[in-house]
């Protein structure tokens, strides 16, 4: 697999970041959330001045041969319907990069349909047309899951390299929340019943089939349980794609947001091969999707938003994106007590 220099940001710079936020004009700590991610965001950047520069969202597309076993009410057509959608501009993740200001890149990972390859609108990166039913078999070979870390790494790569140093992920693949929820139970030990969760089936009607399928699906792994192993065994290409990408924006120094329950999961495979990745994530949500709360609260960390969002995509760390701003923009245009003539009313 291809490797990354992945380095936790020097903490010797974090007593200045603090002392500027403490001596903006406001009691300490009254900006709450804000002064908590200006902190981490100037860390990430190693400075006093933080800024965010050309936003970019990547969504990772493909097929999953485990709906062929109606763990989704969707069918399997819906993934490539969608990602015209993209290409067309009227999704939600449409809306919302355009509103926060994202560049917005699509990327044809293993979706089961010819697209045209002179559409200059999508990435193409076909591994596959989706992958194995993991019920029966690995839904990837190793070579698959190396190439599928490699195009991650590539395509958060020519981000960087036109001035992005902000980047979100989203995903579409009809029942990807399976290989997530298998993925949360594999890598944390929490209970595969408290991983799965409805998905797309919002009243809930195939539910205990589906945790059946997957219950059964890991009891014929025989795998060896090394992270590789269990990401490609189970994962989609666009999740693997994500995991590179993720793991390759750490190595840039980048601000990597993170979206809900799939994109949740893959930030945890991704904290499995270098634990330093979470270092440059801010979650943008608590997603409704049933274990996304136990999967934050497994990594300790702190949503931004909770807006009951269960759509994917990325539109949850989008929401949040205004309030990474505005923490930004707090720690660069507020004035400090020492800059005018304000006494400073708290010790």
């Amino acid at each position: 697999m291809l490797q990354f220099n992945i380095r936790k940001p020097d903490e010797g710079i974090i007593p200045q970041i603090q002392e500027k936020i403490d001596n903006l004009t406001k009691p300490k700590g009254s900006l709450g959330t804000l002064e908590e991610l200006a902190l981490q965001i100037g860390w990430i950047q190693q400075t006093t001045s933080p800024s965010l520069t050309k936003p970019v969202h990547i969504v990772f597309a493909a097929d999953h041969g485990i709906a062929e076993e109606g763990v989704s009410p969707s069918p399997q057509e819906v993934t490539r319907q969608m990602v015209f959608n993209f290409l067309e501009g009227g999704a939600g993740v449409n809306f919302l990069a355009r509103q926060h200001g994202f560049g917005l890149k699509v990327v044809d990972g293993g979706v089961n349909y010819d697209f045209d390859l002179t559409d200059d609108r999508i990435i193409h990166r076909k591994i596959r047309k989706a992958t194995c039913s993991y019920l029966y078999q690995p839904a990837m070979l190793m070579d698959e899951f190396d190439q599928a870390i490699e195009v991650g790494a590539e395509v958060v790569q020519q981000s960087y390299d036109e001035g992005s140093n902000v980047i979100c992920f989203g995903e579409m693949g009809i029942t990807n929340t399976s290989s997530s929820a298998i993925w949360m139970n594999t890598f944390t030990g929490i209970l595969l019943r408290d991983c799965v969760g409805a998905g797309s089936d919002h009243a809930g009607k195939i539910l205990e089939h589906k945790y059946k399928v997957l219950r059964q699906a890991t009891d014929n792994y025989q795998g060896d349980g090394t992270t590789a192993d269990v990401m490609r065994h189970f994962g989609g290409y666009e999740m693997v794609m994500t995991v590179g990408g993720m793991l390759k924006a750490a190595e840039l120094g980048m601000i990597i947001l993170v979206d809900g329950f799939i994109m949740t999961s893959c930030i945890l495979a991704a904290a499995r091969i270098n634990r330093d990745v979470l270092h440059y994530a801010i979650f943008g949500h608590q997603g409704d999707e049933a274990g996304h709360k136990t999967l934050l609260d497994f990594l300790n960390v702190k949503p931004i938003l909770h807006l009951d969002l269960r759509l994917g995509e990325g539109t949850g760390a989008l929401c949040a994106y205004p309030i990474i701003d505005s923490a930004v923009r707090m720690i660069n245009e507020m004035n400090s007590f020492k800059a005018i003539e304000v006494t400073k009313y708290f010790d």
